[in-house]
């Protein structure tokens, strides 16, 4: 299985897990957008903030693939570039 469906995969259980704790807490009926209620349907509430923390978690996850790739592995794509690409 490809990297990326991994860290999808298991974003989107972290997703499910934030979007639970944070509505346990918080009411879709009173949230409030830029200083306004938002009168949004709850599902439209908990769907939203559902691809939002499954987008956050996301990102989290690509992030720390990106920093976990070794130095060396780094250093060798750099050497790779043609000479007018590492002068910038």
């Amino acid at each position: 299985m490809p990297k990326w469906i991994n860290l999808l995969f298991l974003s989107f259980f972290t997703a499910v897990a934030g979007e639970a704790f944070f509505f346990t807490f918080i009411d879709p009926k009173l949230l409030y957008l830029f200083g306004e209620p938002v009168y949004w349907s709850p599902m439209v509430v908990y769907s939203l903030g559902f691809f939002m923390f499954w987008a956050l978690t996301g990102m989290t996850a690509a992030l720390v693939a990106l920093m976990l790739k070794p130095g060396e592995e780094v250093n060798r794509e750099h050497h790779h570039l043609p000479h007018s690409a590492q002068n910038g």
